[in-house]
């Protein structure tokens, strides 16, 4: 068992702590702290267990389970807040991470590669294909707040209707990015499809080998509904705790949800870059922010359908301009294939000075 295992299995604890605190009615800050601290072990198994269970179905049907999953801590978290009415707090981490993905996680993975590798290099073609997709969707995250502040006296159903729409366009655009991503594996299927007798049967060999489906469902299962159970305890205290902090729930859902939802995948980018694996965590740190923003978010709009208060692609203004800046520097950064420390320095920087200014913003 690696070290990053252990310490997951020995924050599993932390989930009958966030239980036991909410029973008790203990302090909401503590029960705040373990509750999100119990999201952290059970986010990473639901992760690896959706990485098992798409090796052995393929990648078809993997690309769609992972799409679904891949996300699944935010999406749990945001329906549960949504069920409360907490809908600027969905929105905020919504953008938050976003955020957190492309300055804190890729730049803490091109900080620490880049100190040990000096110039890491990765796939120029992916990179600027991400960073159409992502420009496309900052656009139609942008188009509610053009439309209200061109429009005086436009009242709340056109930009629903548009959110739902536009929310049925992003699952499509989404779709198709995965058909396409899937691409090469076929090739790569026909390529071996041509190959001598013996390497087929090698590759059969390999199939068999395959683990069963059995423990790695089990394991989503459970950690979803214990995921649920938990993520119910950490939204009931949230109120409680922004009260007594002093926090807004813009900062709160921008910088410090996000900071517990996510860590497994900056823990991810920054183990692949200190291998010099710069692809992977790319990878990882764009293609979640487009689950966010092309799958996570529409799907959230299109819930709360169902719910009391409903989500709108309008977001704060602010947010959306710090989105806006995260995105316009990813790119700069990795259009050339290219990244090192101070690039990666530059993303934490611009980080940290968001994260300031979303504290002081009222």
């Amino acid at each position: 068992m690696s070290t990053k295992d252990k310490i997951l299995f020995g924050m599993l604890i932390f989930v009958p702590i966030a239980i036991v605190s909410e029973w008790l009615k203990l302090s909401p800050i503590l029960v705040f702290v373990f509750s999100a601290l119990g999201i952290v072990p059970l986010a990473a198994f639901i992760a690896e267990a959706t990485e098992e269970i798409a090796e052995v179905i393929g990648a078809t049907l993997g690309g769609l389970l992972n799409a679904t999953f891949g996300n699944l801590t935010e999406m749990v978290v945001s329906i549960v807040a949504l069920r409360a009415g907490l809908v600027e707090v969905v929105q905020a981490s919504i953008l938050g991470a976003i955020i957190a993905n492309l300055l804190l996680g890729l730049g803490l993975a091109m900080v620490l590669g880049g100190l040990r590798f000096g110039t890491q290099n990765f796939e120029p073609e992916v990179a600027r294909l991400n960073g159409s997709s992502l420009l496309l969707a900052i656009l139609v995250m942008l188009t509610p707040s053009a439309i209200h502040y061109t429009s005086v006296g436009l009242p709340l159903l056109p930009i629903q209707e548009f959110s739902y729409v536009a929310s049925i366009l992003l699952l499509i655009c989404y779709g198709l990015s995965i058909i396409y991503s899937l691409k090469p594996s076929q090739d790569v299927k026909k390529i071996k499809e041509i190959e001598p007798e013996n390497h087929q049967e090698g590759s059969d060999h390999a199939e068999e080998k395959k683990s069963p489906l059995g423990k790695p469902i089990i394991i989503l299962l459970v950690c979803t509904l214990a995921l649920v159970v938990v993520s119910e305890i950490l939204v009931g205290s949230l109120e409680e705790t922004v009260k007594v902090l002093g926090l807004t729930e813009l900062f709160t859902g921008i910088i410090l949800l996000p900071l517990f939802g996510g860590v497994v995948e900056y823990l991810t980018c920054v183990s692949a870059a200190r291998k010099n694996q710069m692809d992977l965590s790319v990878a990882v740190a764009i293609g979640s922010t487009l689950q966010v923003v092309l799958f996570v978010t529409p799907v959230l709009i299109l819930v709360s359908l169902f719910f009391p208060s409903t989500l709108t692609l309008e977001f704060n203004v602010f947010g959306i301009f710090s989105v806006v800046a995260a995105i316009l520097i990813t790119n700069s950064i990795s259009s050339d294939g290219q990244s090192n420390w101070l690039e990666g320095a530059f993303l934490l920087i611009l980080y940290a000075i968001l994260g300031v200014a979303f504290y002081l913003h009222p």
